[in-house]
């Protein structure tokens, strides 16, 4: 698959089913995401592959609700760094922006092989870093719910998520994201 067609079929579908997570994935998708470029190569981000039965149970008492379709997730990857770790050149704080493109390298490897990643924002930080022991300093970005696109939508979806799983959402047209040689 070319890295055009992986962008293309990336989706954040919440109708997911079981898949068998092995050692091989998570090294290759942590792998992946370790090739990714960042400030002076600091390489802020962190990684918590969540996969245990209990500790999936536990973490997902972390999850707001709405989130409930996340408990079909075989793995939930929490994605985490501080400022600290990486560049602030003249006032602009690297950490965010670097953890964010070597997450895209998992979502996107994920996605070759035929898996589903959803990036989550709706959790407690404080709850998730409690139960997978992340240090109060670092900031938890996102929880990456991860397993297989299901066959059918899952009946623990709301209807607008159903409606999400039924074709992409709207994009911003071109000219409302991109504008050339100047912002006008």
């Amino acid at each position: 698959m070319s890295v055009r067609n992986t962008i293309t079929d990336r989706r954040a579908y919440r109708s997911l089913e079981p898949f068998n997570v092995t050692d091989d994935l998570i090294y290759d998708l942590a792998e992946c995401a370790g090739l990714s470029s960042s400030c002076f190569n600091n390489q802020p981000w962190r990684y918590v592959f969540v996969y245990d039965e209990d500790m999936l149970k536990n973490l997902h008492t972390a999850l707001s609700k709405g989130n409930e379709w996340a408990y079909d997730a075989s793995m939930i990857i929490a994605v985490f760094s501080k400022k600290d770790l990486d560049c602030v050149v003249a006032g602009r704080e690297y950490f965010l922006f670097d953890t964010g493109m070597s997450t895209a390298f998992i979502i996107l490897r994920a996605t070759e092989l035929g898996l589903v990643v959803h990036p989550m924002a709706g959790f407690s930080e404080s709850k998730a870093k409690e139960v997978l022991g992340i240090p109060g300093d670092m900031t938890l970005i996102s929880l990456l719910a991860v397993g297989k696109k299901a066959r059918e939508i899952n009946d623990n979806l709301t209807e607008k998520q159903k409606e999400s799983e039924l074709s992409r959402p709207k994009r911003l047209d071109f000219d409302q994201y991109v504008f050339l040689n100047q912002f006008s």
